[in-house]
């Protein structure tokens, strides 16, 4: 190759699409919100992107209920309120199997999965509420830790906390409060791509950061408003270069959630392990979360009144009951059809990355 070549090589870089961000039509903020430090962060990064403000009189969130349920759901995806996390998210509870501890920096996601795990978990409209307040929250997560033994903290339970961080700031605000802590380590995973902001927080290892990914089929069709999987598996591929490489050096994951034994499924599946094989072509600390598609007679409901025209599999008839220890039930693939599922996961996980750790299956 001539000199000339190599050097116009090295001019022609691929060009890398602006990552996905969410900006909602109006942006609403609680009189407490206001009161709080925080919450004047937010302020300015909101009219920073020019976004409508409104400041509300009274600490509630009114007028987000449409004539059905699409309506109201409509209204509220459009929507980021600033309010005051409750006394009750003080309290943290146990999240296994992917963490120790949940606690939270907001409530609702910008995203539009049709499978969404949030359906049913949260009351009112799914409005996306940030806390204005996180410094306080995070502040009581050291009474939570084990002196001597590494205690998780997952922040994604009911957020997607990567989505809204360039109104809020809140994430990297986390990373930063964990990089300082030697028994407590964050967890957290996303569907968007927007990470240039983290890569250089001091983060010393104390942050997971992972992200969910699907077969084809599945993304393209049921996780509407996200960034496609190849900018996310970008996206885990900057965070975990190491910063001799322009990376962040975090520990990473992935979450291939949910898992659905559509048609050709070995196929979409194994073209996906491609891909990441692809994006993740280096030795890096990474773990493996496996979760299957599952429902319940609720949130089947809820997502039938935010998405009536979906395509998504929500057939009772072809799944198997599970009950948990309080009387409530699930519907799961029968035993066959999950035994051939896990078995070829692991075996690709095994395969294709041997260094990788496999947290859990479900």
């Amino acid at each position: 190759m001539s000199t000339t070549a190599i050097a116009l090589s090295t001019l022609v870089q691929p060009i890398q699409p602006a990552p996905r961000l969410w900006m909602p039509e109006q942006v609403l903020f609680t009189p407490a919100a206001l009161e709080e430090p925080w919450g004047q962060q937010i302020l300015s990064r909101v009219q920073a992107l020019g976004l409508p403000i409104e400041k509300l009189l009274r600490n509630r969130l009114v007028g987000l209920r449409g004539d059905s349920e699409r309506e109201t759901y409509d209204i509220s995806k459009r929507t980021l309120a600033i309010v005051t996390a409750p006394p009750s998210n003080f309290k943290l509870s146990p999240i296994p199997p992917s963490a120790d501890w949940q606690f939270h920096l907001a409530e609702g996601c910008p995203a539009h999965c049709e499978y969404c795990y949030l359906a049913g978990s949260l009351q009112g409209p799914p409005v996306i509420r940030a806390y204005a307040n996180m410094p306080q929250i995070l502040a009581g997560l050291g009474a939570y830790e084990q002196s001597g033994q590494a205690t998780s903290f997952e922040v994604s339970c009911y957020t997607d906390p990567l989505g809204i961080e360039h109104l809020t700031g809140s994430l990297a605000e986390c990373i930063r409060y964990f990089g300082t802590r030697e028994a407590g380590y964050l967890r957290w995973v996303s569907k968007f791509d927007g990470v240039d902001q983290l890569l250089d927080i001091p983060h010393n290892g104390r942050t997971r950061c992972r992200f969910s990914v699907n077969a084809a089929p599945i993304s393209k069709r049921f996780e509407g408003g996200t960034a496609t999987v190849p900018q996310r598996l970008q996206a885990l591929r900057k965070l975990a270069l190491p910063r001799s490489r322009g990376g962040g050096g975090y520990p990473v994951g992935l979450v291939i959630a949910p898992i659905m034994a559509m048609e050709d499924w070995q196929d979409h599946y194994s073209q996906l392990f491609d891909s990441i094989s692809a994006a993740l072509d280096f030795d890096c600390d990474l773990t493996f979360e496996l979760i299957t598609h599952r429902f319940t007679p609720g949130s089947k409901e809820v997502l039938t009144g935010w998405y009536p025209y979906s395509q998504l599999d929500m057939d009772e008839s072809n799944r198997s009951v599970k009950r948990n220890k309080f009387g409530g039930l699930k519907y799961v693939y029968d035993t066959d059809t999950m035994k051939s599922l896990r078995r070829f996961f692991e075996t690709e996980i095994n395969k294709r990355f041997p260094q990788a750790k496999l947290l859990y299956w479900t």
